[in-house]
């Protein structure tokens, strides 16, 4: 069941690295590093899940808190821009 898990999660990267390199605009680029980021906090979850422990859960609150901060400034930044 991990290995699906983290199957689907690789296939959702890939398609967000896709999105992002080849984005016709910048809010589409915005939003593929906003599910990259989710697809990696997933990646790390499903990888504490499958430990039984939680040392990963800090590193999952950092990459949240940036992910949701980082999504903020570039919606701002694409708001002022007029894109």
């Amino acid at each position: 069941m991990i290995v699906a898990a983290f199957a689907l999660l690789a296939l959702a990267g890939i398609c967000f690295m896709v999105r992002l390199f080849i984005g016709p605009s910048v809010v589409d680029r915005v939003i593929a590093v906003d599910g990259l980021l989710m697809v990696i906090t997933c990646g790390i979850l499903v990888e504490v899940a499958s430990d039984d422990s939680v040392a990963g859960l800090d590193t999952v609150l950092v990459v949240a808190l940036v992910a949701f901060v980082g999504t903020g400034v570039l919606a701002r930044y694409v708001e002022r821009r007029g894109a």
